[in-house]
């Protein structure tokens, strides 16, 4: 178990809107029950000392599904950055460890955000939780020197050589608390989609001399639903682990 407390933000806002379905994405269910719920399940598991929920304004079902978690607004879709950023208030006071997961990855189990968490211990401010896919396709990729994750590129911004890299950004990232809303407010959204990446804390990081790193897990696990085939393939590959 990670030997520091940490708190978990879990991202919720999105709309779900290529699973053409009224429900919000945290709430499509996968073996019966929503999203969401699994990563909660997991996040309870592991003792986290604080679980907030980013939810979208019109997200009362989710904030009623998470309760008595906190929950907070993203009042516009701003990017991630952003949106974990919105936390700010309800993790006031806190300076463990904090890891940002979100919420359309249900089956990431407690072993790999512990890896994660505990990997934060070795020196690091932020680690991503890095996987190779058979094919690399759009995935932002993790440019590594060594054991030190240098930068997450984009793949529309990626030139052919970072093309080539294998490593891949799953999104799910875990932070020093004490750094972590310095490194936001360091986040600029001047790019094309005037957004907030949380990416950019990798580089912004490193700026400040503090160092990231990457711990792999497989594609499976980190595997997240917009569709619903995909969401399909997760219930399967669900399936397929709980009968082992």
């Amino acid at each position: 178990m990670s030997s520091k407390k940490f708190a978990a933000v879990v991202l919720a806002a999105g709309k779900g809107t290529r699973m053409k379905s009224n429900l919000p994405k945290a709430m499509m269910p996968v073996c019966g029950k929503p999203m969401i719920r699994h990563i909660l399940t997991t996040l309870d598991g592991m003792n986290a000392d604080r679980i907030v929920v980013v939810t979208a304004p019109d997200g009362q079902m989710v904030r009623d599904e998470v309760a008595p978690h906190k929950t907070c607004i993203q009042d516009k879709q701003l990017g991630t950055g952003h949106a974990v950023n919105c936390a700010k208030e309800a993790l006031q006071g806190f300076d463990g460890k904090v890891l940002v997961v979100y919420c359309d990855h249900p089956i990431i189990t407690a072993k790999t955000f512990e890896k994660a968490l505990n990997k934060l211990d070795e020196g690091y401010a932020v680690v991503v939780l890095g996987f190779t896919p058979e094919d690399a396709a759009r995935y932002g990729r993790l440019k590594m020197k060594g054991d030190e994750l240098e930068k997450i590129v984009e793949y529309k911004d990626a030139t052919e050589e970072e093309r080539a890299i294998k490593l891949c950004n799953s999104g799910v990232m875990a932070f020093d608390g004490k750094v972590l809303f310095e490194l936001l407010s360091k986040i600029k959204n001047q790019n094309a989609s005037g957004e907030f990446y949380l990416t950019d804390a990798i580089e912004i990081a490193r700026q400040e001399g503090l160092k990231c790193s990457v711990v792999e897990t497989s594609a499976e696990e980190v595997a997240g639903a917009n569709t619903q085939e995909e969401l399909a393939k997760l219930e399967e590959y669900l399936k397929k682990r709980q009968a082992a």
